[in-house]
C-alpha cells in the first residue's frame, strides 16, 4: 500500500515504526495521517491525499501531533500509540490531564528578555517539557531590545533555572541566533511559553512566512495577547514540523514527578549527598541540601520552588486516585442496582 512508505507522510514525521503500527488498521479505503489541528467536534488530518476534515471518533480524543487512521467516511477509526505527549493539568482543576501535543521530539520554551523572567514559571515549563519525554530548549527571545549587560544577566538567571538545558538567545527581528534555534528544532518541535514571549513571531521566522498571527505587547504591563488561539502543526523548511501553542497562563503539572526531578537536577544531585537516604531536608543532621542553601550554593528560592512543585504534583495525584475510587464506587452501585432490578423482575414472573 502506497501510504505505508509515503514520501508525503514522511514530511510530517512518518517512518517505518509508524507504518508497522498502522498496518493492521489499513483495510481497503483507509488512510493514515497526522492530526494538524483540533476543533470542537472536528480534526484536520494531513494525509497523502491532502488535508482532510474528519470526525474525531468516540474513544480517546486525538491531539495535535497524533497519528491516526481514517475510514472512507473521514472518521478516525484508530489512534496509534503515542511515543511522547506534552501534558498539563486542565485549567478547571479536574484531575485528568490535557494533551497539548503528541509525539513531540523537541520543546522550545520561549521567554522574553524584556519581561520579568519569572524563574518559577520557567522551571514549571521545563518540568512539563521533561515529563513529556521530549528534549527541552530554552529560547530567550527579543534580545534586540536590550544591551549586552542585560543579556548577560538574563542568561545567568536562566542558567540557574535551567541546569543542563541549552539556552539560545534569539531575535526574530534581526535574525541573530535564528540559525541556532532552527538547528535545535529537530523532528516534531513544540513552541510553548507565556503570552508576549514572541512565539508566533519566532514561528514565522522559522517557517519563512507569516503563517501565525502576531500581536503587539501591551505597553501598560508588558503582557501579550493570545494571538495564537489554537495549536496547529506546520512543516518546517529544513525538515520536521512545528507546533505553535497559545500563551500558557496556567501551567498545572499532571503526574510529573520525573519531569520535576529532571528540571531540578541540581537539587536532586545535592539530595543524593545527604547523610540519610530518607532525609526530609528539614532538621536532619548531615543534610546536603540545607548546607548548600546556607552556603549560598543553592538559591533558597529554587529549593522552595522544587518543594512547591512536588507538593502540587502529589496533590494532583491524590485527586486522581480519589476520582478513580469514586468512579469505581459508582460503577459498583450501578451493577448492584441492575442486579437487584433483575432479581425483582424474576420474582414477579
Amino acid at each position: 500500500m502506497s501510504s505505508v512508505l509515503s514520501p508525503v507522510l514522511s514530511t510530517y514525521g512518518w517512518d517505518g515504526s509508524w507504518a508497522q503500527l498502522a498496518l493492521p488498521h489499513l483495510d481497503a479505503g483507509r488512510l493514515p495521517g497526522r492530526v494538524a489541528r483540533v476543533d470542537r467536534g472536528r480534526v484536520d488530518v494531513l494525509t497523502e491525499q491532502g488535508r482532510v476534515r474528519a470526525a474525531p471518533g468516540r474513544d480517546t480524543p486525538p491531539a495535535v501531533g497524533d497519528w491516526v487512521v481514517l475510514d472512507p467516511d473521514a472518521r478516525v477509526t484508530a489512534l496509534l500509540p503515542r511515543r511522547t505527549a506534552l501534558t498539563r493539568a486542565v485549567a478547571s482543576g479536574r484531575s485528568e490531564g490535557q494533551v497539548l501535543a503528541a509525539n513531540v521530539d523537541t520543546v522550545l520554551v520561549a521567554v522574553a528578555l524584556e519581561a520579568d523572567l519569572r524563574p518559577g514559571r520557567l522551571e514549571r515549563l521545563l518540568a512539563l517539557a521533561w515529563e513529556s519525554g521530549a528534549v527541552p530548549v530554552v529560547v530567550l527571545t527579543k534580545i534586540d531590545r536590550a544591551d549586552g549587560d542585560v543579556l548577560l544577566a538574563a542568561l545567568a538567571d536562566v542558567a540557574i533555572a535551567a541546569p543542563g538545558v541549552d539556552v539560545l538567545p534569539v531575535s526574530a527581528v534581526t535574525g541573530d541566533g535564528l540559525a541556532e534555534v532552527a538547528a535545535a528544532a529537530r523532528g516534531t518541535t513544540v513552541l510553548v511559553g507565556p503570552s508576549g514571549a514572541g512565539k508566533s513571531t519566532l514561528a514565522n521566522a522559522l517557517l519563512g512566512e507569516a503563517v501565525m498571527a502576531v500581536g503587539e505587547v501591551r505597553a501598560s504591563d508588558g503582557k501579550g495577547r493570545h494571538t495564537t488561539v489554537h495549536r496547529e502543526l506546520v512543516p518546517l523548511r529544513g525538515g520536521g514540523v512545528l507546533v505553535d501553542t497559545p500563551g500558557l497562563r496556567a501551567v498545572g503539572l499532571h503526574d510529573a514527578a520525573e519531569g520535576i526531578d529532571r528540571a531540578f537536577a541540581d537539587v536532586v544531585a545535592l539530595a543524593d549527598g545527604c547523610r540519610f537516604a530518607d532525609c526530609a531536608h528539614e532538621r536532619e543532621p548531615g543534610c546536603a541540601v540545607r548546607e548548600a542553601v546556607t552556603a549560598g550554593q543553592l538559591p533558597a528560592r529554587r529549593w522552595e520552588a522544587y518543594r512547591k512543585l512536588l507538593r502540587e504534583d502529589e496533590w494532583a495525584a491524590a485527586r486522581t486516585d480519589a476520582r478513580l475510587a469514586a468512579e469505581r464506587r459508582g460503577q459498583w452501585k450501578t451493577i448492584t442496582k441492575n442486579q437487584r432490578a433483575a432479581y425483582r423482575a424474576r420474582g414477579h414472573r
